[in-house]
């Protein structure tokens, strides 16, 4: 039986994100292989615990494992540990992890450069239409991107030039230090400050980018909106940012999703509410009246008697649900209004209606409204 991501990793499954952070580097350090150079159980342990690691630290993967288990983020049976972690290996993933300005603590890793830097993650934030929210869309995107140099293809380099090898480094993109503690010496790399880690220098730029191998550029895409969205949502492109510098991969787009409000309905979860305001005659006698839908205009039979914030319910009329299947309801509550003016022939109508029912009204000495006068006369 594969054990639990969890236990692994020795938290709750409430735990928070910097929960599991925080257990992750305690326990990698612990069983590390540079740490365990002769215990192989310690390296399939520092696998599993990276694997635990990598499922339970995104929010998707999370909610799929905790929902079916392994299995829903791809099971054990056959996958490639490397190619989990986009074909780095534990050293990849080590480095990645607590970052390249300490090295590896256990002097083991990586060697040689470690690539063109990743380009920045960007963020915008679009406003789109109620309905657009709703039934989902397509939507023009337009930013200012960092995109790579077509001139010199990403490279930095002159027309006719290459990249040559650093001399500081040797190419390796990272330069090693030696110093010794109260346990021997103890072996830590950093990127190298004259070609910053990527084993390549610049002796001829580019005209076009300056040696950086990208240019910004103005960039439209066309994002595709599920239907269903809420205020607030954010949309990930993935590899839709900046373009890394010297050839580096790019980084994702965050769209961040911003709902006008609508004049008529307002959104309760997966429903939808709106009100239907008609007179204390409809409301007495019944009515019909037209509602306008998001779907198209709908008509709503209103029986007698029918009192004020009464709830009409439209099965399957709401939002579509973005994590599931069918749609919510659309609810119409009734609003009652009562005139401020009324005509001479409305008014005596009214006191006619109100002598029928032995209902007082109107202002009359010592009734009611004299009453309401006088306490605040």
């Amino acid at each position: 039986m594969a054990a639990d991501y969890y236990e692994l990793l020795g938290v709750s499954r409430t735990a928070s994100a910097d929960e599991i952070k925080k257990a992750y580097r305690k326990r990698a350090r612990d069983l590390h292989p540079d740490a365990n150079p002769d215990n192989p159980e310690a390296a399939e342990q520092f696998k599993e615990l990276s694997k635990a690691y990598a499922v339970l630290s995104d929010d998707d993967q999370r909610a799929r494992y905790d929902r079916f288990g392994e299995q829903g983020v791809g099971g054990a049976g056959g996958q490639n540990f490397d190619d989990l972690f986009g074909g780095g290996g534990l050293g990849d993933i080590f480095e990645a992890f607590f970052g390249g300005q300490g090295g590896n603590p256990f002097g083991g890793g990586r060697r040689g450069p470690s690539g063109p830097p990743r380009g920045q993650d960007m963020e915008v934030v679009v406003t789109i239409d109620f309905e657009q929210s709703v039934f989902g869309a397509q939507i023009p995107v337009e930013l200012k991107l960092p995109q790579r140099c077509d001139t010199c293809d990403g490279s930095g380099a002159g027309e006719g030039t290459q990249p040559v090898t650093c001399s500081e480094c040797d190419g390796a993109g990272q330069v090693r230090r030696v110093r010794q503690s109260v346990l021997g010496q103890m072996v830590s790399s950093s990127p190298c400050p004259r070609c910053g880690g990527l084993g390549q220098v610049i002796t001829t730029p580019c005209e076009s980018c300056r040696g950086e191998g990208r240019v910004t550029v103005d960039k439209t895409y066309n994002v595709d909106v599920p239907a269903g969205v809420v205020d607030g949502s954010t949309l990930r492109l993935t590899r839709r940012g900046a373009a890394g510098p010297r050839g580096g991969a790019p980084g994702d787009l965050y769209v961040h999703l911003r709902v006008r409000a609508h004049d008529r309905y307002r959104r309760v979860d997966d429903d939808l509410v709106t009100e239907v305001p008609i007179s204390i005659a409809q409301a007495s006698l019944g009515t019909k009246v037209l509602l306008p839908t998001l779907d198209g205009d709908e008509d709503l039979i209103v029986p007698p008697g029918t009192q004020p914030g009464h709830e009409f319910l439209l099965r399957g009329r709401g939002v579509p649900r973005l994590q599931g299947r069918g749609r919510g309801d659309l609810r119409a509550v009734v609003r009652v209004e009562v005139p401020t003016k009324l005509s001479g022939d409305e008014r005596k109508l009214l006191e006619s209606y109100a002598e029928g029912r032995g209902e007082e009204v109107g202002e009359f000495s010592g009734g009611l409204f004299s009453k309401i006068k006088s306490a605040f006369s």
